[in-house]
């Protein structure tokens, strides 16, 4: 049954909303986050309006005095959110013109759609600072296991088969360069982000006398020089989605790269590879078997990441559809991204607890990468400056590696007369191909795992990170 209208835009209505329309279509249940938001946009905005002479000072001072004060209650958990107000600027209007009359003028020259984007805005300058933060809390964890791990060599890895030496800290800093890309797309979403949708209105602007860059400025929407920055067409203010699926895309991402360190650090913690031990702080065993030490936090990152890629997808779906401009469809578009924010936040903390107190079985490690097999490209480059074209030499080393096979021998300890049958360009010095540092100190190029460039890296990021 339909209730007298009490909602702001009831004039136009003999009746409200059925009770169950009231509970489908509310949103204050998760907007509510946005209140802080919400209430500078409506200081900022009642400043402005008092800047044009549309209110008064005195009515400018009454509201902004009242907007802190439900702002203090709500801090302290005492504001008492209506679901028959549908949504966080409603609530918070409603208590406010019960409050200060002056409140009733608010609203002048301003629709909930350009509110609502204001506020979104200013929750994605808010929400890309802090992820920005924990991923790179999680990159100064993945500097001080670099750090204190700085010798230690391991096999680098493709098709999950042994492929070449590296050292420790240049898998690390692999992953390092994904988490600097992500906290990049962070800042690329913020600065999308950094332009003042305010003055907008519902689709078209107003005829009244605004100043938009006054509003801008005071919600801190300015350039590196402090220069305003305002939205340039009113529609696409109103009915734009990119920053939620650029936000949402931005945490997927990081959902990738964080599902592929925790790929790496299970099957290094494995009995079958044992580089690494997990922290028991960030495992769980089994309720059967007592010997058990389970993953469990590196597997819910992967897990987690399915999650945020499911917001991104929400969100692309959302949008792809709707005619300009605005539609309540576009209601949907909150708890995506903050489930996004909230799951990406928690996965940067959990990674980074985990990666910080894992520790390094230095034997296992140093075993692993004296298998001579790692150095088979080595040797073909031996015999490519000796000569021998590479695609020759390929196979050359290649017959050498199906010998050892043969015979049930590491390369290295081939006799070289049997060698040296294979191919004549073998010399009697190809074993000293076999040494690790001399492997790794001819790898000088750039983004080469060799000591020198390793050591650029270390600097890198040290200084990067502080």
């Amino acid at each position: 049954m339909a209730k007298s209208s009490q909602v702001t835009w009831g004039s136009r209505f003999t009746a409200g909303p059925a009770e169950l329309m009231l509970r489908f279509s509310e949103s204050v249940s998760f907007d509510h986050r946005l209140a802080p938001f919400d209430i500078a946009g409506s200081k900022a905005h009642s400043a402005m309006l008092a800047h044009v002479g549309l209110i008064s000072p005195k009515e400018r001072a009454a509201i902004h005095a009242g907007l802190d004060a439900i702002l203090a209650e709500i801090s302290a958990g005492k504001f008492k959110w209506e679901i028959k107000l549908e949504d966080v600027h409603m609530n918070i209007e409603q208590a406010l013109t019960q409050r200060v009359p002056a409140a009733a003028k608010l609203h002048t020259a301003r629709s909930r759609n350009d509110q609502v984007a204001t506020d979104m805005r200013l929750w994605f300058k808010h929400a890309t600072t802090v992820l920005g933060e924990k991923i790179l809390g999680t990159q100064r964890a993945l500097l001080a296991v670099a750090t204190a791990n700085r010798d230690v060599l391991i096999p680098g890895y493709t098709h999950l088969q042994r492929a070449q030496p590296v050292y420790l800290a240049h898998h690390l800093f692999a992953w390092m360069e994904m988490l600097q890309r992500d906290r990049a797309r962070l800042a690329d979403v913020a600065a999308h982000a950094n332009w003042c949708p305010l003055g907008s209105g519902a689709i078209a602007g107003t005829t009244l006398p605004i100043d938009r860059e006054f509003t801008a400025k005071a919600l801190g929407f300015v350039d590196a020089k402090g220069r305003p920055q305002v939205t340039q067409n009113s529609m696409d203010t109103v009915a734009d989605r990119d920053l939620f699926i650029e936000f949402a895309a931005a945490c997927a991402t990081f959902g990738v790269h964080m599902s592929r360190i925790a790929e790496d650090l299970i099957l290094w913690s494995s009995t079958e590879f044992k580089f690494i031990e997990l922290p028991d702080a960030f495992c769980t065993g089994s309720s059967l078997m007592p010997q058990k030490k389970n993953p469990d936090s590196c597997e819910l990152l992967r897990g987690k990441s399915a999650r945020l890629q499911g917001n991104l997808h929400t969100l692309l779906t959302l949008a792809k559809g709707l005619p300009l401009t605005y539609n309540r469809d576009l209601q949907e578009d909150k708890p995506p991204v903050f489930d996004s924010f909230d799951q990406t936040a928690l996965c940067a903390d959990v990674l980074a607890g985990t990666i910080g107190g894992m520790t390094l079985h230095r034997e296992r490690c140093a075993a692993a990468v004296a298998d001579p097999a790692l150095l088979a490209t080595d040797l073909a480059d031996y015999l490519v400056l000796r000569g021998v074209p590479f695609r020759q030499a390929h196979h050359a080393v290649g017959d050498i590696v199906k010998l050892a096979e043969k015979l049930g021998l590491p390369l290295n300890q081939l006799p070289t007369v049997e060698v040296q049958k294979i191919n004549p360009a073998y010399g009697d010095d190809w074993l000293e191909v076999f040494d690790l540092k001399r492997a790794l100190a001819k790898r000088t190029g750039t983004g080469m795992p060799g000591p020198k460039q390793v050591a650029k890296q270390f600097a890198r990021w040290q200084k990067a990170l502080k």
